[in-house]
């Protein structure tokens, strides 16, 4: 069965050498160590990435010293309802946007813009002029009791911006998910389903995102510390 048959929305990118990559970090390679063509007993291979490559989770020990790293983020933040907001035409998101969009008691936030087009097509070199969120954008979240963040593109933080914008959220503990597709993603209340890879001591790690329509009326969940 088809996941879109179980009205799952995955909004996960196939890691492959087609994606773009942020500057001055690794990219991606698939070796075959063994081939059944060639004899071998079975098909194995040897898988070499960025960490912050593709749909990827940015841990706090991103950014700061000393943060949590991968393994130990609380996965509660990764299952539950989630608002998806859609915000075109802009090349920036700040607080002024995103409040009057915001559903009460939201803990999980999926900021779709212009990026998501970026993802259609041939593959396309890395965007430098990709939409994200400002530091007062991230400090609205915080107060908001936002609990985790997704963008669809390869930051939360606009390239070359002086902008605190990932330092606020994980500084708050806000999960920050980066590089979703969220073209297939309507706004409004879905339950989404997401699991980071468990990689001791790393600072990013892929994910698996999904988002599937919520049973009933969202429940209200408790802010939490």
């Amino acid at each position: 069965m088809k996941s879109e048959d179980a009205g799952l929305i995955d909004l996960t990118l196939a890691l492959g050498p087609d994606l773009p990559v942020w500057p001055g970090t690794p990219g991606f390679s698939l070796e075959w160590t063994k081939r059944l063509g060639r004899g071998d007993s079975s098909n194995d291979s040897r898988l070499s990435l960025g960490s912050h490559m593709g749909t990827h989770l940015d841990a706090p020990l991103h950014v700061l010293p000393g943060g949590l790293s991968a393994e130990v983020v609380d996965l509660d933040a990764f299952l539950g309802p989630a608002q998806v907001v859609h915000l075109p035409g802009l090349r920036e998101v700040a607080a002024r946007d995103l409040e009057p969009l915001l559903a009460p008691g939201v803990r999980r936030l999926l900021v779709k813009t212009d990026n998501s087009r970026l993802w259609d097509g041939p593959p396309r070199p890395f965007a430098t002029d990709f939409t994200a969120l400002t530091q007062d954008a991230a400090e609205l979240l915080v107060r908001a009791g936002v609990r985790l963040v997704g963008v669809d593109y390869l930051s939360v933080q606009r390239f070359g911006s002086r902008d605190a914008t990932h330092a606020v959220l994980l500084g708050a503990g806000v999960a920050v998910l980066e590089g979703l597709d969220l073209r297939r993603a309507e706004p409004g209340i879905h339950e989404l389903l997401c699991l980071p890879m468990k990689v001791a001591g790393a600072e990013a790690v892929p994910v698996r995102a999904v988002l599937r329509p919520l049973p009933g009326p969202a429940p209200r969940e408790e802010a939490h510390d």
